[in-house]
């Protein structure tokens, strides 16, 4: 993992807000009820994590708002890109899984990526919340965070979405294909 400076150039800072803010506006089913002066605000009150929202937008994950968490007062974004970011496919599941590969190792891990970034995976029951609002992975699936008994053992999960329906699989953490990648969230 390469240390980057986390802090967006002001122009960067408001190309990335107008981007966001085109996206909610166009997918205000994503997030009924809620006022983009809101998000812009709760945004310039957090600079920080403009710079996750660029690493999210920039790997071609186009974040949006998919909740509100009244109780802390955060807005809860995810990647919703139609099929897996392509900017974080043929990646394996985390860096014990990159390591034991003897031969053709991936270039990184979803998990130390996403850590880079300063987001997290999708949990399965967050991958099914998203499903909820729209179509993702038809073509291709995503790592989730993988409970502590599978990944102990060797095993990692995925999900993604087949015939209408949504389905969890499980894979050695190591494995890694050009159709994989993963999802993130960020709370602000």
């Amino acid at each position: 993992m390469t240390k980057r400076n986390k802090e967006l150039p002001l122009e960067q800072r408001e190309e990335l807000q107008g981007t966001l803010k085109a996206r909610f506006e166009k997918n205000m089913n994503r997030h009924e009820g809620l006022e983009w002066a809101n998000v812009q605000a709760k945004l310039e009150a957090n600079i920080e994590k403009l710079w996750s929202l660029h690493e999210m937008e920039r790997t071609d994950g186009e974040p949006d708002i998919v909740a509100y968490d009244k109780k802390k007062d955060e807005y809860i974004f995810y990647d919703c890109s139609a099929e897996s970011p392509k900017g974080r496919r043929s990646v394996c599941y985390d860096r014990a899984a990159l390591e034991s590969r003897k031969k053709h190792k991936p270039e990184n891990s979803a998990i130390d990526m996403a850590t880079d970034m300063g987001i997290e995976l999708l949990t399965e029951e967050q991958y099914r919340e998203l499903q909820k609002i729209g179509e993702f992975d038809l073509k291709t699936s995503s790592w989730v965070q993988t409970p502590a008994n599978i990944r102990k053992l060797g095993g990692a999960i995925f999900c993604d979405r087949r015939y209408d329906t949504v389905f969890m699989y499980h894979n050695g953490a190591d494995s890694y294909y050009a159709a994989r990648g993963f999802r993130g969230s960020l709370r602000v």
